[in-house]
């Protein structure tokens, strides 16, 4: 099952790519620094996740 399609038209600006993997990362910081450690660990795993299909694996070469 894929969560993030990497082909998207949306995504095709490498600055989407990153704002969208990054953000959530920056925000576990936050979550944690209010103190909130279980939503900092979904919101870890939800940057995670897309810095990996996004960033890592990226969009197929024919796109």
């Amino acid at each position: 099952m894929q969560l993030i399609d990497p082909n998207h038209p949306f995504f095709r600006p490498a600055w989407r790519r990153y704002v969208t993997a990054i953000f959530p990362i920056a925000w576990s910081g936050m979550e944690i620094y209010l103190g909130n450690p279980f939503w900092a660990v979904i919101f870890l795993a939800l940057g995670a996740y897309a810095f990996w299909v996004l960033i890592v694996k990226g969009p197929d070469a024919s796109t």
